[in-house]
């Protein structure tokens, strides 16, 4: 597994890194055992940084009990507070997480989002900063954040990761947020790389979502607009044929393409996803792959 550097002076973690929301239940359930497998055999294949949060339903623990027999002291382990950003409700957030967990630090804590108008910045990155200090984590981050709020934060606590949503149909933080990570030396954790299973090839444009799955609730996933992207998909997926790769595949090298993404957080329900992601940290897309590949997004964007 090829691995990159967090930040500029953070540590090495693995080019691919396993998104825990799945495994929490929010796409769906999955039984604790396979969860725990999923978990194991992600970091028996080289996959160091695991990531979940605060609001990933049951993730936490799930990965608390994955982390036993060793597999604690082999991962760069992240998660996030999620909702409430004051001083007292982060400081209770950690606790919980490391209860959950059932570790004594975990090695990056995260801002889940911007909620600058209700929470100011400069109390939640100071109760952060204070969190990093008594050695309940290493490193800090934020997640969701663009350029401008990057920088107010940045400016109370310098942090060492953002991670923002990133794919092949959401491009929106290539033209601001990874210069300006760039140009700080924040690593990029991204999440969503496979647009929540748009990116995969697996779906035909009459398929219905299970009410227990986020995705059943989301208008991209529904009629016209769920059959533009499963078209847009088998497009891409001739690109993959051609590579030799699967879509997964090519999604992921995809998003690793760009210098300022440290690491892809791919989210799986089984050990046959993880399965499926790994070769993607081995593929260089040429230059006239990843020009065809434009050209089917922007056909797909002006249609």
């Amino acid at each position: 597994m090829r691995t990159r550097q967090l930040g500029k002076d953070g540590p090495d973690v693995s080019v691919i890194g396993l998104g825990a929301w799945p495994i929490g239940g929010g796409m769906g359930p999955v039984d604790e055992k396979i969860a725990i497998d999923t978990v194991r055999s992600a970091i028996d294949a080289g996959v160091t940084l695991l990531d979940t949060a605060q609001a990933y339903r049951s993730s936490e623990s799930t990965l608390g009990k994955a982390l036993e027999e060793g597999y604690r002291d082999r991962c760069f382990l992240a998660t996030k507070v999620s909702g409430d950003y004051s001083a007292a409700g982060i400081r209770a957030a950690m606790d919980a997480s490391l209860k959950a967990l059932d570790v004594d630090y975990v090695d990056l804590y995260q801002v889940h989002s911007w909620r600058g108008a209700d929470y100011p910045i400069e109390a939640t990155m100071e109760a952060m900063s204070q969190l990093q200090q008594q050695g309940k984590t290493r490193y800090i981050g934020v997640s969701n954040f663009n350029a401008t709020q990057m920088d107010a934060a940045y400016s109370v606590a310098p942090f060492h990761s953002s991670q923002p949503q990133y794919n092949m149909i959401d491009r929106g933080i290539e033209s601001h947020d990874l210069p300006y990570c760039e140009q700080r030396g924040i690593g990029n954790l991204a999440h969503s790389p496979l647009a929540k299973g748009l990116l995969t090839g697996k779906y035909r444009a009459d398929h219905v979502f299970a009410t227990d799955d986020e995705r059943s609730g989301f208008p991209r996933f529904q009629g016209e607009a769920f059959a533009t992207y499963v078209s847009v998909a088998q497009k891409l997926g001739e690109i993959a044929d051609q590579r030799a790769c699967t879509l997964v595949q090519l999604a992921i090298a995809w998003c690793l393409r760009q210098p300022a993404v440290t690491c892809v957080l791919a989210g799986a329900k089984s050990p046959a996803q993880v399965a499926d992601y790994l070769p993607a940290a081995d593929i260089d897309l040429t230059a006239e792959e990843i020009h065809r590949i434009d050209q089917i997004l922007g056909n797909a964007a002006a249609s």
